[in-house]
């Protein structure tokens, strides 16, 4: 089985460096969070895979058990597949690896969150969007070089805002350099977290 073999959208960059890894949340595809990305830095690259599993036919990146139950064994499988598919994909499409940087919605958040504390991910940057802590034991890696933001909503009833400070706190214990803010929203995204995300991004341009 080829490490490229999850389907997916590569656009290349208009007029920067930078690659944006685009991870959809549960019933997303490939093409959902393009607009997104290009909302962010519409002069990036965008890598965008489609989850390989399926909860009643909606596409996700790994399995739970219930709403805010994970399947935390396929939760560690699935990230180290998916970070098999970004490290080929770099190579495939010649991306400059020190300027990939993921945006993760929802599950797509949580399988990025999770390859990060597992110290897989082949990206040290991450904009998290509604994220929750994918691994309820975990020893994170010295995380000394990454940069998180987490950008949650106050309202939100899944990624609820006690979950997201969890999330935050085992990435600052890891050492990385932590941004959080709280949106005035529900588990949908609005015009607040781009606007966050595009700041957060400003200084590595």
């Amino acid at each position: 089985m080829s490490d490229l073999d999850f389907v997916h959208r590569f656009v290349p960059a208009e007029s920067t460096s930078r690659t944006l890894l685009l991870l959809h949340g549960t019933g997303g595809d490939e093409n959902d969070l393009l607009d997104l990305g290009r909302a962010i830095d519409p002069g990036a690259a965008l890598l965008s895979p489609r989850g390989k599993v399926l909860e009643h036919g909606s596409p996700r990146f790994f399995r739970r058990l219930a709403e805010g139950v994970f399947d935390e064994a396929d939760v560690m499988a699935r990230a180290r597949e998916l970070a098999g598919f970004i490290q080929a994909a770099v190579a495939q499409y010649e991306i400059d690896a020190e300027r990939l940087v993921a945006v993760g919605y929802s599950n797509g958040a949580n399988i990025a969150a999770a390859m990060m504390l597992l110290g897989i991910a082949p990206f040290r940057n991450a904009i998290l969007l509604r994220p929750m802590v994918p691994l309820s034991k975990i020893q994170p890696p010295d995380l000394k070089d990454a940069r998180v933001l987490l950008s949650a909503g106050r309202l939100d009833p899944i990624a609820q805002p006690a979950i997201v400070e969890k999330l935050a706190a085992l990435f600052r214990t890891a050492h990385a350099e932590v941004a959080l803010q709280f949106q005035q929203s529900g588990h949908e995204l609005i015009a607040a977290d781009v606007a966050a995300a595009r700041a957060w991004l400003a200084p590595t341009n």
